[in-house]
């Protein structure tokens, strides 16, 4: 069938029940730039909406071409498992380099030193913190490694008073362009940890929580060969079940903002609605 494509998710990539939103929203970007075949316009704009779950196994991804323009295109695509009526559907720009104006009104954050000297996620959780650890563990010990710049651990006991998470993030097995480059579909992966901001800001006094994606975009600025990228998260709001949420994605290597990514995402609570008290920050009670 034309503009249909197939592919696979490994168990590897599943976060709680279901795949991490980012590799289902790469695998459409993937066969968006497949069925256009542009070498001159390159991926510059990715929204997305999880309208139904999509599960480890076999999916089917449908795209429609929009306009296949002289310098943009646009695409739509939308993939589900096998026989679902619902899965994530996008829209995507693609576009050449054109003449415009130039600069970043964001700054690199200040006093972070090599990767090497903050804590990783693969580290041992100190012996007498009594809480399991997230499971299932593959994705973060065999596909992505997180080391933490600034943030608390989720057995600190503080006083949040900001929702800025920072961190480095690397692959495992980074996938690299032709040029030499880091794929920038794999940014769609790598930016999909937004709601830790809002852990951040919450602080560690809360019921047990997860926040799906209700939606996702990502905006492509710069090419990148590092091996790690900075990832500083935000929440600039939570209320009625949602929380919007977005990261700055840096090359630590030149200080070069590479992508800016915002999602909003629901609140899910495995024991049930919170008790009112502890819906607000701590320094709010």
């Amino acid at each position: 069938m034309p503009g249909r494509y197939r592919g696979e998710i490994g168990d590897e990539w599943r976060l709680a029940r279901n795949p991490q939103g980012g590799i289902v929203a790469a695998m459409a970007a993937r066969a968006m730039a497949d069925e256009l075949d542009l070498s001159d316009e390159r991926l510059r704009s990715f929204t997305a909406v999880f309208a139904g779950q999509v599960a480890v196994g076999d999916v089917q991804i449908d795209v429609k071409i929009l306009r296949r323009g002289r310098s943009v295109s646009q695409a739509t695509a939308t993939l589900t498992n096998v026989g679902a009526d619902a899965g994530l559907t996008a829209v995507a720009v693609f576009g050449a380099t054109r003449p415009g104006f130039s600069f970043t009104d964001r700054v690199f954050p200040d006093g972070v030193a090599e990767p090497e000297s903050y804590p990783s996620n693969r580290d041992p959780w100190p012996t007498d913190v009594d809480m399991p650890r997230w499971e299932p563990r593959e994705f973060f010990e065999l596909v992505v490694e997180t080391r933490f710049v600034v943030g608390h651990a989720p057995w600190e006991d503080y006083v949040p008073t900001t929702s800025e998470s920072v961190s480095f993030v690397r692959f495992d097995q980074p996938p690299i362009d032709g040029s030499g480059a880091l794929d920038p579909l794999a940014l769609l992966v790598l930016c999909d940890s937004m709601p830790a901001a809002v852990a951040e800001r919450m602080g560690n006094d809360v019921p047990d929580w997860f926040g799906p994606s209700a939606d996702l975009t990502l905006h492509w600025f710069a090419p990148t060969r590092s091996k790690w990228l900075l990832v500083r998260n935000s929440a600039r709001h939570a209320g009625d079940g949602y929380m919007s949420v977005d990261a700055e994605l840096w090359d630590p290597e030149n200080r070069a903002l590479i992508a800016y990514a915002t999602q909003q995402a629901i609140f899910t609570f495995a024991a049930g609605p919170p008790p009112t008290e502890k819906t607000v920050p701590m320094d709010r009670r």
